[in-house]
């Protein structure tokens, strides 16, 4: 009877000692459940507790439950949040040249964005980890397009609409060239502007239109890539150096896996996006050579304003433009 009591006592303390050192991780972010986003994301969760025997779990708070993304990384401030998948345009307070792949007609074709991110992808999230956040690779959600409840071709179209941009100081300093008003608002409030006329003309990828269902509420699309945008997910870098080191590893190699396989899944279905807003009724108008020149001038000068008021380091904007000028010979 003494050595059972023994026993369970031993077995009581090893469990209590097992679940002492157990690490609840909770990320959160816009995507809703059912996206392939969130269905890989939960799969390498479910991979992570299980390698680490339930040493570290990860908790998801989706759909904006958390607030927008400027609440949940301030919330990550203060570690009521450990983590958080955002986009790069707001992410730009930890680390300036995250947003250097968005500057306006930088790219041309996607083989382009292919070719500099193999060399500077590194370098972005070699950016956030001194700053703070360990991010696990940078997964694309491509090139945004104007679309819009009146056609748009040229720059003097546009300034007549109400057009929403996200609400980071980049954001507003980009468009600045453009000489339009803009709307900054999160994410999370741009559906019902929409459906409200509060805004009648966005800039986002075929993909994230039909995720977040703002494609319901507009009717043109202007077939010219405004600017690539990416997304990842980072963890805070304190709480990564609290893990055990093999447990560092293997959270490091789940999430890097998960998300080159996000990064090429969202490569093909922007593609197959694109055509489903044709089919679905979205009339797609496309400005001439000589309309795409003008953009692409006050484009140039969105570049200097944003490198002159230090959003981009002037470092990091000649590397990229060499890499661009590389690939185009």
């Amino acid at each position: 009877m003494q050595f059972k009591l023994i026993r369970l006592l031993f077995l009581s303390l090893f469990l209590f000692s097992a679940t002492s050192h157990a690490t609840t991780i909770k990320i959160a972010t816009l995507s809703t459940d059912g996206t392939t986003w969130m269905k890989k994301m939960r799969a390498a969760a479910t991979e992570i507790a299980t390698r680490t025997e339930k040493r570290v779990k990860i908790k998801f708070y989706p759909g904006g439950v958390m607030g927008n993304e400027n609440a949940i990384l301030r919330k990550m401030r203060i570690n009521q949040l450990q983590g958080a998948a955002v986009s790069s345009g707001s992410l730009d307070r930890y680390y300036n040249d995250s947003g250097i792949y968005s500057l306006p007609f930088l790219f041309d074709s996607l083989e382009e964005v292919l070719y500099v991110r193999k060399k500077m992808d590194e370098l972005i999230i070699n950016g956030l980890e001194k700053n703070g956040l360990i991010a696990f690779g940078v997964a694309e959600s491509g090139f945004a397009y104007i679309l819009s409840n009146n056609p748009v071709k040229e720059v003097a179209e546009l300034r007549k609409l109400k057009i929403w941009i996200p609400d980071t100081a980049s954001a507003r300093n980009t468009v600045k060239a453009f000489k339009f008003t803009p709307i900054p608002l999160p994410f999370s409030d741009v559906l019902a502007a929409l459906q409200t006329s509060l805004v009648n003309t966005i800039a986002i990828s075929p993909i994230a239109s039909i995720a977040l269902q703002w494609h319901t509420q507009v009717k043109y699309l202007t077939e010219m890539p405004l600017l690539y945008g990416w997304a990842t997910l980072v963890i805070s870098k304190k709480v990564m150096n609290k893990l055990k080191s093999h447990d560092q590893k293997i959270v490091s190699e789940v999430l890097q896996r998960t998300f080159k396989e996000i990064d090429l899944q969202n490569q093909k279905d922007n593609s197959a996006a694109l055509a489903a807003l044709k089919n679905q009724g979205i009339t797609f108008v496309k400005p001439d050579a000589n309309q795409i020149s003008e953009w692409k001038k006050l484009a140039q000068l969105s570049h200097s304003e944003l490198v002159n008021k230090g959003f981009i380091s002037k470092k990091m904007y000649n590397l990229i433009k060499k890499h661009i000028a590389e690939y185009k010979k």
